[in-house]
């Protein structure tokens, strides 16, 4: 399987849908599924039944997985693609819009 080229803790920008050029630091990402869960983006309302904790329910709101393809990597206020490239015997990202290494 390919190395994921957004990693937990990247911050990303939305290129697709509803929440289009929001910007969000990632929280979580689902490689086998190319799904990633940024702060603050893609919020869905989800219904809770009661129980013993809640005897009431609740509508809560929360953050919902986004496909990775949907959001591109921001390096230096600008979003870019990613590549690889190896380092000193070390695979390492790279911005491809300034060449810098990422990490």
């Amino acid at each position: 399987m390919a190395t994921a080229k957004i990693k937990k803790g990247d911050t990303v920008r939305v290129i697709a849908g509803r929440e289009l050029g929001k910007e969000g630091k990632v929280t979580s990402v689902d490689v086998k599924n190319h799904k990633v869960l940024v702060e603050g983006i893609n919020k869905v309302k989800k219904h809770e039944k009661p129980n013993m904790n809640n005897q009431n329910g609740q509508i809560v709101e929360k953050e919902a997985f986004l496909d990775i393809s949907n959001v591109m990597l921001v390096a230096d206020g600008k979003a870019t693609r990613v590549g690889f490239r190896v380092e000193d015997g070390k695979k390492v990202r790279f911005a491809k819009a300034t060449g810098k290494t990422i990490d």
